[in-house]
């Protein structure tokens, strides 16, 4: 299990622990508090993760400003990477093609599914993300190029 699997596990057992690990997760790369992600459901190879439409993610038209859309696009699929590929291999996102679908004018939630990738042999893998809003409808769809390599041997 990794790290942020064994994180997940631990805070798990606190009151407010998915807020807590959301929070930890969302710190490591401090910008994505821009958006204040919430966790749903993380396994290896699929997350499922939310934000709130505020005031601070508001575009002119008061719907999800298109950046913040994409931050919890690539969270989704960052996070998803970091839970599911195997020790010995690292990850670096290295492209992005997003579509907007429909304006996005409640909560939004995001699902990455990367149970068909074969972690051991692949050395690029595309993030597929849904943003869909309270009403199920999808609001963004967002490909993530993500280059993937062994990590170097230790010295």
């Amino acid at each position: 299990m990794n790290r942020v699997l064994k994180l997940q596990e631990k805070l798990s057992k606190f009151p407010m622990g998915k807020t807590i690990f959301s929070r930890v997760v969302a710190n490591m790369a401090p910008y994505f508090n821009t958006i204040r992600p919430r966790i749903e459901e993380l396994r290896p190879n699929f997350i499922k993760v939310s934000m709130k439409k505020r005031r601070a993610v508001h575009n002119h038209l008061k719907t999800v400003h298109a950046i913040a859309s994409c931050n919890l696009c690539e969270f989704a699929a960052g996070i998803c990477m970091e839970a599911s590929i195997p020790k010995h291999r690292r990850w670096i996102p290295v492209g992005m093609q997003v579509s907007y679908i429909k304006k996005a004018k409640t909560n939004l939630s995001a699902t990455c599914d990367l149970s068909a990738v074969d972690w051991d042999t692949c050395e690029e893998v595309i993030c597929d993300v849904s943003v869909r809003d309270t009403d199920n409808v999808e609001v963004v769809r967002a490909l993530i190029t993500m280059k993937v390599s062994d990590r170097p041997a230790r010295k």
